[in-house]
This record gives C-alpha cells, sequence and structure tokens, in this order.
C-alpha cells in the first residue's frame, strides 16, 4: 500500500531550467521559499526541501520535470531552517536518500540545537503587516516544526571541489545566517544556489531585488554580511535564491548591491 505524504498543502509554483555543460538544473520557485534540482545522466540532486507541508509539492516539482523521487540520489541542504529543512526530513524518511551538508551545520540540521529566529526575534515586527501575512502562508506549512533529519552527513571541506552528486555542485562556505551554512555552484559553475545568505525578495521585506535577509532571520549578522562581501568575488551570472525570483545579471553585482542596502 502506497503511502500518502500527510499535509498537501501547495503554494504557487513555477520551474525555470538552467543549462550547464553536463547537467541540468532546475530552479523551483514557490512564494514562500525555493528549492533546487540538479539533474544529471538520469539522477538527481535535490538542494533544500521547503517546509514540512511542501513535501508533496517537492515530489511534485520531481514529477514535473519528468523523473521521480526515487532518482533522487543525495541531498544537499543550504541550512537547516525548517522551511529549507522541513520537506527533507519527510522526504528522507519516505525515499531513503542521504542528506549532506557543511559539517558544521550537521548538529542543527538533527536538532541538537536551534538557531532560528522566535517569538521574542519577531516581536519588533508586530506592527509590520507584512509579517503577518508571512505567518499565515506558513503556519499551515509547519513553520512552528522542530523536527529534525534521522540521520545527516558532512561533506569534506577540503577545498573548492565539486560533489560526487548529480550536477556536480560545488560547495561555497557562506556562515553567519547560521554557522554552518553553504551556498553550491551548480550548472558548471554558471548559477549560486545562495540559500538564504543572498536573497532577491522576502515575504516581510518591502525591498525588492539582492538583499541580505531580514536582520530578524540571522544568526550571526556580520559573520553574514562578510559571506556575501566573499560573493563578490565569484564569476556566476545567475543568483539562485532561497527567497525571490531567479535574478541575471552576475552574483557579483547581486552582492554588491545588497550589501549597499
Amino acid at each position: 500500500m502506497m503511502m500518502r505524504l500527510p499535509f498537501r498543502t501547495a503554494r504557487p509554483m513555477t520551474i525555470t531550467r538552467v543549462d550547464g555543460d553536463s547537467s541540468t538544473t532546475h530552479f523551483v520557485s514557490t512564494d514562500v521559499v525555493n528549492w533546487v534540482l540538479l539533474e544529471q545522466d538520469g539522477e538527481l540532486t535535490l538542494i533544500d526541501g521547503g517546509y514540512p507541508g511542501q513535501a508533496a509539492q517537492v515530489v511534485e516539482s520531481i514529477e514535473r520535470i519528468g523523473r521521480k523521487p526515487e532518482d533522487v540520489r543525495g541531498a544537499l541542504l543550504t541550512h537547516a531552517h525548517v522551511d529549507h529543512l522541513g520537506g527533507l526530513v519527510k522526504l528522507q524518511a519516505k525515499y531513503g536518500f542521504d542528506v549532506y551538508m557543511d559539517p558544521v551545520e550537521v548538529d542543527h540540521a538533527l536538532r541538537h540545537h536551534l538557531q532560528q529566529a522566535n517569538a521574542l526575534d519577531l516581536a519588533p515586527q508586530v506592527a509590520n503587516p507584512r509579517l503577518w501575512a508571512w505567518l499565515a502562508k506558513t503556519t499551515p506549512l509547519g513553520v512552528l516544526s522542530r523536527a529534525g533529519l534521522a540521520r545527516a552527513s558532512g561533506f569534506s571541506t577540503d577545498g573548492h571541489r565539486p560533489l560526487d552528486l548529480p550536477g556536480a555542485p560545488v560547495p561555497v562556505a557562506s556562515p553567519g545566517h547560521t554557522d554552518g551554512h553553504s551556498a553550491y555552484l551548480v550548472a558548471d559553475g554558471r548559477a549560486l544556489v545562495s540559500g538564504d545568505a543572498l536573497v532577491s525578495g522576502h515575504e516581510i521585506s518591502s525591498i525588492t531585488g539582492p538583499q541580505c535577509i531580514p536582520s530578524l532571520f540571522q544568526h550571526d549578522e556580520p559573520t553574514a554580511r562578510r559571506s556575501v562581501q566573499r560573493f563578490t568575488e565569484l564569476d556566476a551570472d545567475i543568483l539562485l535564491p532561497g527567497h525571490g525570483p531567479i535574478h541575471h545579471g552576475g552574483v557579483a553585482a547581486a552582492a554588491r548591491a545588497a550589501l549597499s542596502r
């Protein structure tokens, strides 16, 4: 008997294709959070997995590119906040794939500790109507969940080497948003999956375009800004952020724009 994934709460979703020399990157964008699929030789790498309530929508995105969840050879995590980890928790439990991340982030993903905004962090925004609109969307998706992965693995941080996963993603350490946050160069270096280190919009932000995520979500904001500064040295010309639309025009320029705001 097939197990149904509970809590099927769909958000509007678009999928944008970015071609590399040997693989295809699919940027999956919703109005609350994004994830990425790397496709090569019939296998997939899933980068992030949305909220717990979006697990079924991740499966839908896989099916929309003509693949099935069993094609996922492994997943990568940018960081262990619920909107990036939650769907992976459910999908790992069902399909059994391994989830890799910066070694520093492993304990966070296992929920041995939690670096995530709480009610006190949100309090200064209580008069911001954008906050309430965001909560109205994300509460049904499981924003309050504290579930962690059953198992998590750290990848090697010895140099900027491609990982042995479909699409050959290259980790780019970007701590600050969380201690072990990692971005990934994909599409043969053409694009940066930036997680929440650098975004192009957020539900509670009035800014459009490249920006650092609102301060209340940052675990260590000075360190996070230094990570964005290092993005100004990258040659990638497409930004695939954790929040907001795909951004063309160069990651270095996007990082500079974000730091100027």
